[in-house]
């Protein structure tokens, strides 16, 4: 019983530092923002903030597998709606992080080229994809 627990805080922690960290850069670019510093968004990529993409990038990919690693370790059928819709969701909103992970690089070495409202919409959307599915991970409908 003490490896499920294991593997239900390190699949909770990746999803706390995932989201934690996406918020952690969303007010760090708000904050630059409301101060005035058009550049902010060109130094997303800088030395100490590709640590926090890369803490994100690891959370993301070791979701997948601690997941199904639950659900296996637990006994659940893989068919049940709400693990499939999980799925689905995180399956677009993987997609749409490595996307925005594409397009945030390319501000940073080309700060004009790109439109900065599909940039955000993006963020938005991989953030509200994460949050749906903790929310399915916690309220398990079955």
């Amino acid at each position: 019983m003490e490896y499920l627990t294991t593997l239900k805080v390190l699949h909770i922690s990746a999803t706390v530092l995932l989201l934690g960290s996406a918020l952690g850069l969303a007010i760090w670019v708000w904050l630059a923002r409301r101060k005035g510093d058009t550049a902010a968004a060109s130094r997303l990529m800088q030395r100490p903030l590709v640590f926090v993409w890369l803490l994100m990038g690891i959370c993301l990919v070791s979701m997948p597998f601690t997941g199904w690693w639950l659900v296996h370790l637990i006994g659940w059928p893989l068919g049940q709606t709400w693990v499939l819709g999980s799925s689905v969701i995180y399956t677009f909103g993987a997609f749409s992080w490595f996307w925005l992970l594409e397009r945030v690089n390319r501000l940073r070495t080309a700060p004009t080229a790109g439109n900065p409202k599909f940039t955000l919409a993006l963020a938005l959307f991989s953030g509200v994809c994460f949050i749906a599915i903790a929310g399915l991970m916690g309220a398990k409908p079955v």
